[in-house]
């Protein structure tokens, strides 16, 4: 079992790395996107950013698994608590009032607040087939990270408070909405994925969006667990279960 890295590491790939070392894991840090004619043996599992796996991943064998792009459009409004539509960006062209807009699993389209449909990146720089995340602004207390694998929390961390990058461990409280999401909903996910948590100014819980784990930062989530995973989210192709079949990016 090897854990391939890209040519530059974010703090969460770096406590990751050493993480994997303490195991006995082999480290494979790649030096561009190209990958080498003498591949590792055995199993191959990756943590790097959308575009490296996107290069990387079929010449590796390895299977990035994903939410489902319109996943969290389609929770249920007590998960939610917002209004939230997955459109082509060419629909949200005509938004007329300010909206959170995103790419539902990567970076294509910035998270941001944009104030109506004419500030989002045009047809000339974006497909206007490509899909986004169309929500309600809300204002978020605190956000948590958790880690689920199997259908269960394993670990999590907070890493904002009002906005703000602030870390802390994980909460009972946000671990249990996790839990609930999970029993609710857990049939939904990949067997290995990462979820964000929010607490709004009312003092209610709802989901932010889903996140793929082997791109994730894990904050101060425990990273044995963490890296677990990791490891199970971006693995050998070759043995992908029947029901992550379905969430192969």
């Amino acid at each position: 079992m090897t854990l391939v890295l890209p040519p530059r590491l974010t703090a969460s790939a770096r406590t990751l790395r050493d993480t994997a070392e303490r195991r006995g894991l082999p480290i494979l840090q790649l030096t561009g996107h190209t990958v080498p004619a003498d591949r590792p043996d055995g199993g191959v599992h990756l943590h790097a950013g959308p575009s490296f796996a996107d290069a990387v991943a079929p010449a590796l064998g390895i299977a990035p698994l994903e939410a489902p792009a319109d996943w969290l459009a389609g929770l249920p409004d007590a998960f939610v608590r917002r209004e939230i539509r997955a459109v082509p960006i060419r629909e949200a062209y005509a938004l007329r009032r300010p909206a959170f807009v995103k790419s539902p699993n990567d970076k294509g389209i910035p998270a941001l607040v944009y104030a109506d449909g004419s500030r989002l990146p045009g047809p000339d720089a974006v497909d206007p087939e490509t899909v986004v995340l169309v929500s309600d602004v809300v204002t978020l207390e605190a956000e948590y990270r958790l880690y689920v694998l199997d259908g269960r929390v394993r670990t999590g961390s907070r890493y904002a408070d009002s906005g703000r990058l602030a870390l802390a461990p994980l909460s009972a409280s946000a671990e249990a909405f996790g839990a609930d999401l999970l029993a609710a909903a857990g049939h939904t996910l990949p067997s290995a994925i990462v979820v964000d948590v929010g607490l709004d100014d009312a003092g209610r819980w709802m989901v932010v969006e889903a996140n793929a784990a082997w791109a994730s930062g894990c904050y101060m989530a425990d990273p044995e667990r963490a890296l677990d995973v990791v490891l199970r989210s971006a693995g050998p192709a070759a043995l992908l279960t029947e029901r992550d079949a379905a969430f192969v990016r």
